[in-house]
């Protein structure tokens, strides 16, 4: 276990693989870790034994959340006919031949929303779960699949008054709405993932890579749009909208401190107040 990482790996029997967020106080998504998650699927890929992936948090309050702006140029530059990193992830999520499973407790934001969505199973907690897609609220545009995967999800005018009004939901709503594949009181969330995860683990992995292909013919949206969407969010960080906002949120940071991570709803209202 790599404790200096943002994201810890673990392989508690050779056909399952568990993936911890780890980055408190708040789970932003760090270059780092892209580019580690990057890193362990491709290595998962090329594991002949891995038929489940379960991805879930150990910071309090947060399964995963938005991207770290200040350190998006820290993110590597694609080579020619490669995708951008954040891109190539959530295709590779949902192309992988293993099974993706998300365990989710805490907000799940823009960034970290977006990778939730890419996952094939998103079971949440009821009291302690949370989904927003809060871009447009700051001047910024969904870059890691948002646009393309909440219409198919929701609808289009539920994607949109989700991805325009940039409000939380919580697990009771996403559930109703066909954000998250089910949600479940906290205390029985970790019995029923458990149970699912080694149901799935016990089928044969030919027959679940081949089934989850079929349904991706079906769902999945255009790799090309991914791309597009991931080119709009970079351009849109120089919007004078976002920049706007951007000087008028640090302003607020400094002035409460972390406290801006768990409730950024509020702050990011109080931002496009003195815009």
């Amino acid at each position: 276990m790599n404790t200096a990482s943002t994201v810890i790996l673990e392989r508690p029997t050779p056909k399952i693989a568990t993936i911890t967020f780890h980055n408190p106080p708040a789970n932003v998504v760090a270059a780092e870790t892209a580019i580690r998650l990057h890193e362990i699927l491709e290595d998962l890929e090329n594991d002949a034994d891995v038929q489940v992936v379960l991805f879930k948090s150990d910071v309090p309050d947060f399964f995963l959340n938005h991207f770290d702006l200040a350190a998006v140029d820290e993110l590597p530059v694609p080579n020619p006919g490669e995708l951008p990193i954040w891109t190539d992830l959530v295709v590779r999520l949902t192309n992988a031949s293993f099974i993706t499973v998300g365990s989710i407790r805490g907000r799940t934001r823009g960034g970290g929303n977006e990778l939730a969505l890419a996952l094939d199973l998103r079971y949440a907690s009821l009291e302690n779960a949370f989904f927003g897609q809060p871009e447009v609220g700051a001047g910024l545009l969904p870059g890691g699949g948002g646009t393309e995967r909440l219409p198919r999800f929701l609808g289009r005018d539920r994607a949109l008054e989700a991805i325009l009004g940039s409000g939380d939901y919580d697990a009771a709503q996403a559930e109703r709405w066909g954000w998250v594949t089910r949600a479940l009181p906290d205390a029985e969330l970790d019995a029923f993932v458990d149970a699912m995860v080694a149901r799935l683990a016990s089928f044969d992995k030919a027959s679940l890579a081949a089934a989850k292909a079929a349904v991706n013919r079906a769902t999945l949206p255009p790799v090309g749009d991914l791309v597009t969407a991931f080119s709009e969010f970079v351009q849109s960080l120089a919007l004078p909208g976002f920049q706007v906002r951007a000087a008028a949120t640090q302003a607020i940071v400094a002035e409460v401190g972390l406290d801006f991570e768990y409730n950024m709803g509020e702050y990011v209202a109080k931002a496009n107040a003195q815009a």
